[in-house]
């Protein structure tokens, strides 16, 4: 639905994954069962953390963080985009739409830096077990948790603002499934380029800063894994980190490849795949990731499987 030069966009048209009829369907059904897992292996994962004594630690108390942040970034996008696929013209509305770019934009700060704060969680946990409790008491890691949702929150209503103050005069149709800045950019009919250097600046700052610190943190990590004389405890230190590091690879690598690429090199339609990824997939992987990969997680999880026998024959 095109608009003319003098007209207002009151709603866009998302485009969507594709036109064909057959694979929408099937799309359709794919999309449902992952987010349907998404949302109960995140919600679960809270859970298991909140009623195991075993996992009570910092460690447990940022992944649960990251399990609600999972939760929440997909379920920005993901239910609109299973409605929308049933209807013959995919809308939303103005408000609707920059309110998804708000979220969307938080809960995606929020996970890189959270995956940051839990690579330095795991520093002082290897690096200086005796102090651990000390340098992570439960109070700085609800102030650290608090900071980086106002930060996320912050940074969110900068780039949705600063994107929906830009004229959208020619088209209002986003070749994309759900409200993005990079398509949303390309449809401005006014000058973008503060636009486009605030969202490089921005992306390129959070990822950066995040990424510093978890390197610095496994530098220091992998230094005190060479220290150790006993390849049980190496074995052990890497297995520790084995689930986050996991993480950081597949999450960073997407980020990267969608955002921190000039607007000349941007292929929408590989934007579009990378961002079911990005969107879909990651959060699903998760929490997969720490509970295959982790056996605090495993054992908490087969005692509380263990449990539910005994409640109902009580």
């Amino acid at each position: 639905m095109a608009k003319d030069n003098h007209s207002t966009v009151t709603e866009f048209i998302l485009v969507g994954l594709t036109d064909d009829p057959d694979f929408q369907v099937v799309l359709f059904m794919v999309l449902l069962i992952i987010y349907l897992f998404t949302v109960l292996s995140n919600l679960g994962l809270i859970l298991l953390i909140q009623i195991s004594p075993q996992l009570q630690s910092p460690m447990y108390f940022f992944l649960s963080h990251l399990a609600f942040v999972d939760f929440c970034y997909t379920s920005c996008v993901t239910p609109k985009a299973l409605v929308n696929s049933w209807c013959e013209i995919k809308s939303i509305s103005f408000c609707g739409c920059a309110a998804q770019v708000c979220f969307f934009v938080t809960f995606s700060v929020c996970e890189v830096f959270l995956l940051s704060v839990m690579a330095y969680d795991r520093y002082v946990a290897i690096c200086h077990p005796l102090l651990y409790v000390v340098l992570m008491p439960r109070k700085l890691c609800y102030q650290i948790v608090t900071c980086t949702y106002i930060y996320g929150f912050i940074m969110g209503l900068i780039q949705a603002v600063t994107t929906f103050v830009l004229s959208f005069c020619d088209s209002n149709v986003v070749d994309q499934f759900f409200c993005d800045d990079i398509p949303l950019i390309a449809l401005a009919c006014s000058d973008t380029r503060v636009k486009e250097l605030l969202l490089l600046t921005m992306a390129g700052f959070n990822v950066c800063c995040s990424l510093l610190i978890v390197l610095v943190s496994y530098m220091f990590i992998l230094y005190a894994i060479l220290k150790k004389h006993s390849g049980e405890g190496r074995r052990k230190v890497f297995s520790t980190c084995a689930s986050h590091l996991s993480s950081i690879a597949i999450y960073y690598g997407t980020i990267i490849f969608m955002y921190l690429q000039p607007k000349s090199s941007h292929s929408l339609n590989t934007d579009k795949f990378a961002a079911v990824f990005y969107v879909v997939v990651i959060p699903m992987l998760n929490p997969l990731i720490y509970s295959l990969r982790n056996k605090e997680v495993k054992n908490a999880l087969k005692r509380s499987i263990d449990k539910v026998p005994l409640s109902v024959n009580k």
